[in-house]
């Protein structure tokens, strides 16, 4: 794997906005100058205030590389002053300061079968990768884990249940195709040990408490330590 690409600071016009949940807002961007990406990749989001006040954010890319928008979900975090905007006051035509694409370490480009392990918006980066081996044709080359209290907290569920990916709600049973429930529960070890089964590469994104947990149980099932890549972020990421 070459040098992953980065880019310095440009602008973004938002072109579509939604609200997913009640925590969510999903923007997509038109980039000036835009850089292409890698899955696993950030960009920073930069505010900018009449009096010269900035406050900026760092936050994954959901898009797959090929898509011509540049696609973010955010998380509107508790007196967070980036995603506590963009969830309540961005509006589309809203052009923002971004910088970006970011990180050459937690990156998939399809070249080693891996297994990706996420809690909560931590499933943002894993969902570019989801889209990108969708689109290459390289879904048994990408296993995935994803863990959230229930179904509506977690984002892009529907996509991410298409895509095959095993889902472990904590607080609520999961409906298994084909009838019956999931105990509400983290996985358990057995339930990913043919998912890990050959990975060369394993990716854990969340909070730190879920990374130290997700890493421990990748360990569990097989997966040496210098394998894992971890991603993760504290109550302001």
């Amino acid at each position: 794997m070459g040098a992953a690409p980065a880019g310095g600071w440009t602008t973004g016009t938002i072109i579509e906005l939604d609200h997913p949940t009640d925590r969510l807002v999903r923007l997509r961007f038109h980039v000036e100058d835009r850089v292409d990406h890698l899955p696993g990749q950030h960009y920073v989001v930069r505010l900018r205030a009449p009096d010269g006040y900035t406050a900026q954010r760092s936050y994954s890319i959901a898009s797959d590389p090929d898509d011509p928008l540049l696609e973010l979900m955010v998380e509107c975090l508790p007196g967070g002053e980036v995603s506590g905007f963009l969830h309540d006051d961005a509006a589309v035509g809203d052009v923002l300061e971004l910088r970006g694409p970011i990180g050459g370490w937690f990156v998939w480009e399809g070249d080693a079968p891996s297994v990706a392990v996420a809690g909560g918006s931590g499933v943002v980066p894993i969902v570019a990768m989801t889209r990108y081996a969708r689109r290459l044709g390289l879904q048994d080359q990408l296993k995935v884990v994803v863990v959230a209290r229930t179904w509506d907290d977690l984002p892009y569920a529907a996509e991410l249940q298409r895509y095959g990916a095993f889902i472990a709600l904590t607080r609520e049973n999961l409906a298994v195709e084909g009838g019956g429930d999931r105990v509400a529960a983290p996985p358990y070890p057995a339930e990913v040990e043919d998912l890990v089964a050959g990975a060369e590469r394993a990716y854990v994104c969340g909070s730190v408490g879920f990374a130290s947990y997700a890493t421990r149980l990748l360990e569990d099932a097989g997966v040496p330590t210098d394998a894992i890549r971890v991603e993760q972020f504290g109550e302001t990421g």
